[in-house]
């Protein structure tokens, strides 16, 4: 059918052109929902910002660098410990947040100094640390205040510090994901080629598009270890700064979160004629088909296959189990952008779960078509969805499940229904055969917990009743 305007949108008609029920016989070439647009005035989205995209998603991941937030201290707050992305050196990446702290007089006069003694206290109260990103934030951009000057500056007082300045305030884009593109082509531009890594297999890749969420990083190496392939930079879980300097020098960039970093995997291509090879990491069967995609390239069929075998040995009866449990039931995913396409065949050809809506935030066309094509007929799929949309959707298909982040969640758990944590999940890693597990294991205990139903009881009603009120 063409595209739908939702009953709570008839008072922003222009809402139409972003929401799609899939009808038998269309296709993308017919029917594609608007995306990556300005949110339209009066309807509260949620979406996230620039700059919250440039740090939150891919630069705050790095596990040995300080993330100095040239902005108010709220800017810092906010996208701090909102993230599960653990590391190998005990977390340093989430114990600390760091910022300039710009107050109305910094605002009038410049915050330039306030920048250059922030950089150099942070640097002074951490001196193991010698990497830094500077972000810039709405405050900093309108008042025209130069970071990269700064950074210069400190980089050749201090001698031993490398710094990497994003400048991509909040408003910046219409959604995260212009931050996004801002650090991967900073990065490809300014540090990428400025140091040689140590190679140390004749088989070497980069993993593009993976921020070690609970730990989905180690996963995914530790299986690529066993096939004899190193990986130069993980872009960026778990990964170190100067990892990321060594990135030209790998022989194959294997993508999987095409949306946040695809961009640096096409530079790479282009200025160092590096291919670019995309994967599924969620999924059981998905997670097979990535693994002899890059055991292909490299010859290494054979390695990819005994990776495959002993990992469905040890744990294909655990998903059939959840299998039997989950067929059948709906879900609706309502998260960033890949993870749309990414998840909705993994759910329903490994588990037999039905994917009745879904909803993007920062996704692009490329996104909608890729979800939609391999989406099922009479699905929901909504760009930049807000609040009222969501209730009346959830009223429309009735799910039994919702996949989505902790704001939209914290609403669905009001209606009493079971969620998932789709950012940064319950109980990870996600990611390969071992976190499909752990995905469906999440799914059945939500859905199966007597919790939801428990909670819908109002407890007053029933003792008015047994009192005879």
């Amino acid at each position: 059918m063409p595209l739908k305007l939702l009953k709570c949108d008839v008072t922003i008609p222009e809402r139409e052109r972003h929401v799609y029920i899939k009808e038998p016989g269309e296709d993308t070439t017919q029917y594609l929902p608007i995306s990556n647009a300005a949110t339209i005035p009066g309807t509260l989205s949620e979406r996230g910002c620039s700059y919250c995209g440039a740090k939150l998603v891919i630069g705050g991941v790095l596990k040995d660098t300080i993330q100095m937030i040239h902005g108010p201290v709220g800017c810092a707050y906010d996208t701090w410990h909102t993230k599960r992305y653990p590391s190998d050196n005990d977390n340093f990446q989430l114990k600390y947040v760091w910022s300039t702290n710009l107050k109305e007089k910094h605002i009038i006069f410049g915050g330039e100094k306030q920048l250059k003694q922030s950089i150099i206290e942070a640097f002074q109260e951490m001196p193991d640390i010698k990497r830094m990103f500077i972000y810039t934030t709405c405050a900093t951009a309108l008042i025209g205040d130069d970071p990269k000057a700064v950074a210069k500056a400190v980089e050749k007082e201090l001698g031993d510090v490398d710094i990497f300045v994003v400048e991509c305030p909040g408003f910046a884009g219409v959604s995260q994901s212009k931050g996004h593109h801002v650090l991967n082509m900073g990065w490809i531009n300014e540090k990428v080629g400025t140091l040689e890594p140590t190679i140390t297999s004749p088989y070497t890749i980069n993993f593009i598009g993976d921020y070690n969420i609970q730990g989905d990083s180690q996963v995914l190496e530790k299986y690529f270890h066993k096939m004899g392939i190193q990986i130069i930079a993980h872009f960026t879980g778990n990964a170190s700064y100067d990892d990321l300097r060594g990135m030209h020098r790998a022989q194959l960039n294997v993508v999987n979160c095409a949306r946040s970093a695809g961009y640096i995997a096409n530079e790479l291509k282009k200025r160092y004629g590096i291919p670019r090879l995309d994967i599924d990491s969620w999924g059981f069967e998905y997670c097979q088909d990535a693994l002899r995609k890059v055991g292909a390239f490299f010859g290494l069929e054979d390695k990819a296959e005994e990776v495959i075998a002993e990992e469905v040995a040890k744990y294909k009866e655990q998903m059939e189990w959840y299998r039997a449990g989950l067929k059948g039931k709906k879900v609706c995913i309502w998260t960033g952008g890949p993870r749309l396409w990414h998840w909705t065949k993994a759910l329903e050809d490994d588990l037999g779960m039905t994917v009745v809506a879904m909803s993007s935030k920062f996704g692009h066309q490329e996104d909608f078509e890729k979800v939609i094509a391999r989406g099922n007929e009479g699905t929901i799929y909504i760009d930049d969805a807000n609040e009222l949309e969501f209730f009346e959707v959830l009223e429309m298909v009735k799910p039994d499940l919702v996949l989505t982040g902790p704001r939209v969640g914290d609403l669905v758990k009001k209606l009493h229904l079971p969620y998932i944590n789709g950012h940064a999940y319950h109980n990870g890693p996600y990611m390969g055969f071992e976190g499909s597990v752990n995905m469906a294991r999440d799914m059945y205990n939500a859905i199966y917990s007597p919790l939801m139903k428990l909670a819908a009881i109002d407890v007053r009603e029933k003792a008015a009743l047994e009192v005879g009120v």
